[in-house]
């Protein structure tokens, strides 16, 4: 009976826990400010989050939860979830646009960094205006903390790749 009884636990926490696992986003429709005057917008198409092994795409208003398997000190793999059931190795990334001044459009990326080590990526934006990827500076995220990142123009999109702790 005890051993039934063990079998079934494992099942449903295997089962709540493969759920959690969100590999694509849902197609949508986006919409931000380009500029002072004009609106951008795409219909975003059902996609997988990470479009390389570890090469993360995030979109403008997009929040989402990154769980890493890490082992010797590596960032061994990646995958999104719809909840954070293991904070201490689930990163935080959240990517929006201010536009309360459409004369000073601001995009912003908020990474929680749930580390005892320090956290690094690289980054590439997309931009209304130069259509073209275009890599940006990321500052390392020390452990346990977040980190703001802040650019004073529009972005569509982001890829966060080379994820490394150090």
């Amino acid at each position: 009976m005890k051993k039934l009884l063990l079998i079934i636990i494992f099942f449903i926490s295997y089962s709540v826990y493969c759920q959690n696992e969100k590999a694509e986003r849902n197609a949508y429709h986006l919409e931000i400010a380009a500029d002072e005057t004009r609106q951008y917008a795409m219909d975003v198409k059902q996609s997988a989050y990470f479009v390389k092994d570890k090469v993360l795409q995030i979109y403008c208003g997009e929040e989402i939860l990154v769980e890493c398997e890490i082992e010797n000190d590596t960032i061994k793999s990646m995958k999104v979830v719809e909840k954070n059931i293991n904070p201490n190795k689930t990163i935080t990334i959240n990517f929006n646009q201010n536009t309360e001044d459409r004369k000073q459009i601001k995009t912003d990326l908020l990474v929680k960094n749930p580390f005892q080590k320090k956290l690094l990526y690289d980054a590439f934006m997309f931009t209304p205006k130069s259509q073209q990827w275009k890599s940006t500076s990321i500052i390392p995220i020390k452990p346990t903390l977040q980190n703001y990142e802040m650019w004073p123009h529009s972005i569509i999109t982001l890829v966060l790749q080379n994820w490394r702790l150090e």
